[in-house]
């Protein structure tokens, strides 16, 4: 008798194999160890396992070539099972087949020697897939400590701050070797200028056991800086004692240095900007200042005419003396007003916003011969930052002045039109001054970028225009060449 003659009556014992296989002490005792429900084990593995050997037994599978074994060796290790614990499981099977065949009373010593001789050799190949998941696990581990070690920027202290581990990244960014860092205190690599007030913070944080989050500045052994967005967490030993704490850093030395330089753009473009508007100022002041002078030499004639002045002609220029004055403290305001930090937006009428920038500019338009025309098909009103976008506008018109005084034309002409578009105000600005070089077009929002001939623009006008538009009134700033002359269209939403 041997196995194969008998296998029909374990196919019909299925149930009663399983029985016997669930209920084993060692089997139920790993799985209730790992919270391993007995029907997901039963209905994803046992059943298959099963099916699988009764084929082994008709000679339809060969050992060791069992895809649910395979998947239960990986559900296994996901649980952290240990070898011990997966011959315990294995071992039930055994003895839930020996005990179904003499629960059948199969008295056979051969069929109990082929049960034995397929779950050993079963086994063994169950022993080696297992242990190469183990093997691959741990290469894997070891392949993702490298990769951190030499790509993330990392570090342990104890609840002193004595640096007890440092990453290869740490290395690489501070300058320090390994040898160099440990057992020294973490400020090793602070910078001087880091307030005090944000370590002391810091400290407070991490020392109640909480999270602190925060950008550092740092300085390399060689005394270069460097900054770093830092996560600090506690550490704790196997028995939740705290026992330091661990620091992953993220370098943003790129992203802070790109900062400072915006930051300086923008004072350049401020100071470039106010130059600009003094400039300005004194067009402004130089009409009224010339018809100052010309009363006063009326005053200066009339007395050597007539060898006296009269009532009416002193109050005629003292009138018309106060009135010039008048409009130059005017200017004062409307410049004083402009340079007024602008923190939070204002509701205006597109024609008042737009009528601000032009009274601006004006004088010298006038001097230029340069006509202003305005079209405002829809005064709306809108909600923006007033003298930002008025120090948009001039940047514009004062753009399109410049390109059409290198110009021959006679008729020289700078077109605002604004109207409404869906939930946008659209403001376009024209000028026939030829416009410009297809070459040059797609840089005129660069810093520093210039098209005047005579290079004494700044380069940061139109730059500025744009950062305002984009980022400050989340609108849009374009450019084009348009028959004879460039058109700039501002977008901005309507709040």
């Amino acid at each position: 008798m041997n196995l194969k003659d008998n296998v029909k009556l374990f196919e019909n014992g299925k149930i009663q194999i399983i029985k016997f296989w669930i209920s084993n002490d060692d089997t139920l005792r790993v799985l209730n160890k790992y919270n391993i429900k007995k029907e997901l084990f039963i209905k994803n593995y046992a059943i298959g396992i099963l099916d699988y050997y009764i084929g082994v037994i008709n000679g339809i599978n060969k050992i060791g070539d069992c895809p649910v074994i395979d998947n239960l060796l990986k559900y296994l290790k996901d649980k952290d099972i240990g070898v011990d614990e997966l011959f315990l499981i294995c071992a039930g099977f055994k003895n839930a087949l020996i005990e179904f065949m003499y629960e059948a009373k199969i008295n056979s010593l051969a069929i109990q020697k082929e049960i034995l001789y397929i779950y050993e050799k079963n086994f063994e190949g169950v022993l080696k897939k297992y242990s190469q998941t183990i093997q691959n696990i741990n290469k894997d581990l070891n392949i993702s400590n490298h990769l951190i070690d030499d790509h993330i920027v990392m570090s342990t202290t104890d609840l002193q701050g004595i640096i007890t581990s440092a990453s290869q990244a740490f290395c690489e960014i501070s300058g320090y070797t390994k040898e160099e860092l440990i057992g020294q205190p973490h400020n090793i690599v602070r910078h001087p200028d880091m307030p005090k007030e944000t370590f002391t913070e810091l400290w407070k944080t991490i020392q109640n056991e909480e999270v602190w989050k925060g950008e550092v500045k740092n300085l390399t052994k060689d005394k270069k800086i460097y900054w770093v967005n830092a996560i600090i967490t506690p550490a704790y030993d196997a028995n939740s004692n705290h026992i330091g704490y661990s620091a992953i850093r993220h370098d943003i030395t790129a992203k802070k240095e790109n900062e400072i330089q915006q930051a300086l753009i923008i004072e350049q473009s401020k100071a470039a900007a106010m130059g600009e508007m003094i400039a300005m100022l004194a067009h402004q002041w130089r009409q009224p200042l010339q018809a100052i002078a010309m009363l006063i030499q009326q005053l200066t004639l009339e007395k050597m005419l007539d060898g006296e002045l009269s009532d009416e002609t002193l109050n005629k220029v003292v009138t018309d003396t106060q009135k010039q004055l008048d409009y130059m403290s005017k200017t004062i305001d409307d410049f004083r007003d402009f340079f007024r930090p602008d923190k939070a937006k204002d509701k205006i009428r597109v024609n008042d916003l737009i009528e601000k920038a032009r009274e601006l500019m004006a004088y010298t338009l006038k001097v230029d011969g340069i006509d202003l025309i305005l079209d405002i098909e829809d005064d709306i009103e809108i909600n923006v930052h007033i003298n930002e976008i008025v120090q948009v506008l001039i940047n514009i018109i004062k753009n399109a002045r410049d390109a059409l005084i290198e110009t021959d034309n006679e008729n020289r002409t700078i077109t605002i039109k604004s109207y409404k578009d869906g939930d946008n105000l659209k403001i376009k600005i024209k000028d026939n001054g030829g416009g410009i070089p297809n070459a040059a077009i797609d840089k005129v929002f660069d810093a520093y970028f210039s098209t005047k001939k005579n290079k004494n623009g700044t380069g940061l006008g139109l730059y500025m225009s744009k950062n305002i538009i984009e980022n400050h009134g989340q609108g849009l700033l374009s450019v084009k060449n348009e028959d004879d002359g460039a058109v700039f269209k501002i977008t901005l939403p309507i709040e």
